[in-house]
């Protein structure tokens, strides 16, 4: 008789601090999508992909990046029934290669989101402060901008989820809207804007750089399984949400990168997008302002802004129900697992990870660094090299998990050993051609981009190697309830 999809029993899980929620497959998707921040990812990595990477093929890098993706989420959806816990890449981890793992994991995932997410922040201050100048006003700290979207953040975070995902819901149909609308302007467009020649030719730098700055345009794609527990109907729902996350962020990706490569010609975009980088404007609303007119690039530059918060917004929710499920099992502090008795919400992570977000901003502040190019930059290589390894690890416990218990992969060896070996070794290969140009990446020294680059292996190192406080919370062994 065929094996139902029945969720798994962890030692030492109970019913309490759940959270509640009624998201579809649409809405799940609206969070993960806005996570993802599309019009984010266009202004930012697609024209570090072209001047850092190989510039008029960046395209190739979020295709590369989403099938990649689509050969992970195979392994990822068909493991998801038998997780009852909303802990992604944490529980999955746990449940195939045990308990010490998982730990590790769940500290390398905490570090992973939290890095990309200062990145954002730094990223939000400078586009804020770019937008007040453009429109004639003062030139004001990037901080000062990035502490009132916090401050925001705070208060959203801590309240329902429902109101999180109506407000990114509108934000990433009006961001992906004006997106289309300047892609559609430069395909009837007769020919190429061209710009002034660069004051020195352009040098086209490696694959691996558009790859990593396209992987990082996806990262987030598997909180469609950390919403589980406010999703309804989540065996159906979190399959369809992860497929449909990663197809829609990846066509729109490569696209719209192809068009903006193609408003600028192949033979000059890789000199442009490097001129404005070291000019600190915005190529991409420049190009909306050349092709589709001053009015679609105004909208553009407020709502990069909206895009942008969007983003920071469902990084601090994803990373506050992280912190509630390693709370519940006691990973963390429990007092982390509290959820709100009016909003249902991880109110009691919410407000940590509000005060993390701080003290690190506050010290990205003190250091001087500059926003854009030194903290998006580098804290987006940190959390890129952290997914893919989080990714490898999860596709090993796919492999681990099913070969257990081989009562459930009758006629499913494809989906849970074939695919996720294989995606196993591309990742393997993505994470040494990013580790092997990171130092371009970072565009830092040697060893500042070593360190950096060795901080995910040293949470997942540290995650296994600290005591736990509750013990048999992560053993080794799981039951499979029939």
């Amino acid at each position: 008789m065929k094996e139902t999809s029945s969720p798994l029993t962890l030692p030492g899980e109970g019913p309490s601090a759940r959270l509640s929620g009624n998201l579809g497959v649409t809405e799940i998707i609206f969070m993960v999508v806005a996570a993802a921040a599309p019009l984010t990812v266009i202004s930012g990595n697609v024209p570090l992909a072209i001047a850092q990477g190989n510039g008029a093929q960046a395209w190739t890098g979020f295709v590369a990046a989403a099938i990649v993706l689509l050969l992970f989420s195979v392994g990822f959806v068909t493991m998801a029934p038998y997780m009852k816990d909303a802990g992604a890449f944490f529980s999955y981890i746990r449940a195939g290669l045990g308990g010490r793992v998982g730990r590790g994991s769940a500290f390398l995932a905490l570090l992973t989101y939290t890095a990309i997410q200062l990145g954002v922040y730094g990223f939000f201050g400078w586009a804020v402060d770019d937008t007040v100048r453009q429109w004639g006003g003062p030139h004001l700290p990037w901080w000062g901008y990035a502490g009132g979207a916090l401050a925001l953040v705070a208060f959203l975070g801590y309240r329902h989820i429902d109101l999180s995902s109506r407000l990114l819901g509108t934000a990433l149909v009006l961001e992906i809207g004006v997106v289309l609308v300047m892609n559609a302007a430069i395909l009837i467009h007769p020919s190429p804007v061209m710009p002034p020649p660069s004051a020195t030719p352009p040098v086209t730098g490696p694959f691996a750089v558009a790859l990593l700055f396209a992987i990082t345009g996806f990262i987030g794609f598997e909180a469609t399984a950390i919403f589980r527990d406010e999703a309804r109907d989540p065996e159906r729902t979190i399959p369809r949400a992860t497929y449909g996350a990663v197809i829609i962020i990846g066509v729109f990706y490569a696209f719209s990168c192809w068009c903006i490569i193609m408003a600028w010609g192949p033979d000059a975009v890789t000199g442009v997008a490097q001129r404005y980088l070291a000019d600190g404007g915005n190529m991409v609303l420049e190009t909306a302002g050349r092709y589709a007119g001053n009015v679609v690039k105004q909208i553009m530059a407020v709502l990069l802004l909206t895009s942008l918060f969007a983003c920071v917004l469902s990084f601090h929710n994803i990373i506050a129900r992280y912190q509630l499920v390693l709370g519940r099992e006691g990973v963390l502090p429990s007092f982390l697992a509290r959820t709100h008795d009016h909003h249902e919400s991880p109110h009691a992570a919410s407000v940590v990870q509000t005060l993390t977000a701080l003290v690190l901003m506050v010290l990205a502040a003190l250091s001087g660094a500059d926003p854009l190019v030194t903290v998006y930059g580098s804290m987006a290589g940190i959390s890129t090299v952290g997914i893919v390894l989080l990714m490898i690890l999860t596709s090993c416990a796919v492999v681990a998990f099913f070969r257990a218990r081989p009562t459930l992969v009758k006629e499913r060896k494809f989906k849970t050993a074939l695919l996720p070996m294989l995606t196993t070794f591309l990742m393997a290969l993505v994470l040494f051609v990013i580790l092997e140009n990171f130092t371009t990446i970072t565009g830092l020294s040697l060893v500042i981009s070593t360190c950096l680059g060795a901080l995910p292996f040293v949470a997942l190192g540290l995650g296994m190697c600290r005591d736990m406080s509750v013990e048999g919370i992560l053993e080794e062994g799981v039951a499979v309830r029939s």
